[in-house]
This record gives structure tokens, C-alpha cells and sequence, in this order.
């Protein structure tokens, strides 16, 4: 009788088994929302943050095609690390050509914003010149810069052969240069200036004098091109030239700047209510937490002597 009870223990045993490595457990990705296998998921090495391979590769395939290429994090807008993906992921996840293509876009952003290199505008002259900028507040003055492979001297603002004495604007308005209309320096009047930073063409029709650059992220006033990056209560239009010409009524304004105010005040009044909350909180928390492993450690004694 005992031997034949054992080997029913032994057959139930191999059984479950059976049917528990049957069971593969699915796990649901926040992007596409259909449930997957473990096998079918990627795990984001910067920040752990779980998703369908799929998903990962098609992220990465709509930002590259688009130019999106700076900084790459993950897709979730709610992760408290936003994890940076790097280039020998992405070299994994996306093929040669897409990868080469990130390469170039990479190299080519990174010139753009370095204030130290350009690209030679020389047609079929793809080498990269040094700069020595000067920067006069937040604008950078015109500097002559040579060539080292066609010897073609050109101003490290406009790109243009050396003007010498002449602004920018100047030789841009003589009608010499493709995008003529697009200023470099303050023009009031224009409907289309260059981002104080990258230089890239931003085209304002109507409403707020602060403007982001698409490219950089840089912040700044339309009318004057002074860097708005670090003043959230926008008190550059309190005085000086550009007084009252945010665009706004002066209740926005204020408005703005109570809500501004409020989110940092309302963030360090909770943390001061919820402090001695959490103090008290925390041993009860953990015996909670102890009762439950010590409850635990019982069901699996008691699953043990069953067993036997």
C-alpha cells in the first residue's frame, strides 16, 4: 500500500511539473499592449524598463528615420530614470543600414551644435573645420575660418566666403545667398530668424514671444534672441526693450507664474506633511512585512510535511 501510494505521489508530482514548465507566463508590453513570452520581451539595460523586442526595434527605426537622434530614452514618458539607449544597443536592435544612417546623423548634430567645428560649405567638401568663436552675450561674432583640405576662407556664422568688416546680414540681403530674408542678428520685423544656438531657420506667424528651438531645445525671446533657458517666471519682459511684448495679457502672465510658484511650493509642502507620516508609517510596514514572510516560512513548512 505504501508503495503504491508513493508512486501516485511520484506520477502526480512529474504531472504538475508537466503542466507548470507547459505554462509559459505572458507578460504585457506597455507599447503595443498585447501580451507576450519572456523570450519576446527586451529589457532596456539603462533603466531595466520591460517591452516586446518588436516594439523596441520599431521605436528606434521611427526616431532614426525622422532625425531624432541626440539623446535616445526610453519610449515610456513615466520612467522615473529615463534611461539613455546607447550606440551598441541600437547596433544590435536595428540593421546595418538604419545603424549607419544614426551614425551619420550623430556626427552630423553633434558639428551643428559645437560651437568649436563646422562643415566646410564648399560644394563636395565634406571636411570638418576648426572655429575659434568669440561670443559677445548670447551672440557668437563672426570669425574668419580656413579650410584645411579646399583652403576656402568663409564666416563661421554665415558660411558665406569672409565679409570682413560687413555684418552677416548685410551680405545675406545683397541677395548672394539661397536663403536670403533669414537674419542672423536682431531684425524686429522678420517673420523668419535663426536659432541663437544652431542657427537653424524658425519661422514665428503669430503669439508668444518665447520661442524652443526644434532642434537644440534652446529657449529664448523672439524680438531680442536673449536665452530664456533658466527664467520660468519669464521676467525678461517685466523691463528693458522687450517690456509687455510677450504676447500675453499681464494676467496670464501672472497666472503663469502662480502656477510655476505653486508646483514647487505644493511639491515641498507634501513632503513636509507626508515626513512624519512615512516615520510612523515604517515599522508597521515592516512587521507587516515580517508577518508575511514569517506566515510563508509556516505554508511552506507545513507543504514540506505534507510531502513527506
Amino acid at each position: 500500500m505504501a508503495v503504491f501510494t508513493a508512486g501516485i505521489m511520484a506520477s502526480y508530482s512529474a504531472g504538475s511539473n508537466s503542466v507548470d514548465l507547459a505554462i509559459d507566463p505572458l507578460i504585457t508590453c506597455r507599447l503595443c499592449l498585447m501580451e507576450c513570452s519572456l523570450q519576446e520581451m527586451y529589457e532596456l539595460k539603462d533603466c531595466k524598463c520591460l517591452y516586446c523586442e518588436k516594439c523596441v526595434r520599431q521605436y528606434l527605426q521611427v526616431l532614426i528615420t525622422d532625425g531624432s537622434i541626440l539623446t535616445i530614452t526610453c519610449p515610456d514618458a513615466k520612467c522615473k530614470k529615463q534611461g539613455r539607449i546607447e550606440a551598441p544597443e541600437i547596433e544590435y536592435l536595428v540593421d546595418t543600414s538604419m545603424f549607419e544612417r544614426y551614425r551619420r546623423l550623430r556626427h552630423q548634430r553633434e558639428i551643428e551644435l559645437d560651437p568649436n567645428r563646422t562643415f566646410c560649405p564648399e560644394a563636395g567638401c565634406e571636411a570638418v573645420c576648426h572655429v575659434c568663436s568669440t561670443s559677445t552675450g548670447e551672440h557668437y561674432n563672426p570669425t574668419p575660418v580656413d579650410c584645411p583640405e579646399c583652403g576656402l576662407q568663409f564666416c563661421s556664422v554665415c558660411k558665406a566666403k569672409w565679409h570682413g568688416a560687413r555684418t552677416c546680414d548685410d551680405v545675406m540681403f545683397s541677395g548672394r545667398q539661397e536663403d536670403a530674408g533669414i537674419p542672423y542678428n536682431n531684425r524686429e520685423d522678420a517673420l523668419i530668424k535663426r536659432c541663437p544656438v544652431c542657427w537653424v531657420p524658425i519661422e514665428r506667424n503669430d503669439g508668444c514671444a518665447q520661442m524652443m528651438c526644434k532642434r537644440c531645445k534652446h529657449v529664448f525671446c523672439w524680438y531680442c534672441l536673449t536665452s530664456l533657458d533658466h527664467d520660468f517666471l519669464l521676467r525678461h519682459y517685466d523691463k528693458g526693450p522687450c517690456k509687455n511684448k510677450l504676447g500675453h495679457s499681464r494676467a496670464s502672465v501672472i497666472w503663469h507664474r502662480t502656477q510655476v510658484v505653486g508646483i514647487f511650493a505644493g511639491f515641498g509642502v507634501l513632503l513636509l506633511v507626508a515626513s512624519p507620516f512615512l516615520l510612523l508609517a515604517a515599522p508597521c510596514i515592516l512587521c507587516c512585512k515580517c508577518k508575511l514572510c514569517k506566515c510563508c516560512e509556516e505554508d511552506d513548512d507545513v507543504i514540506d510535511v505534507v510531502t513527506a
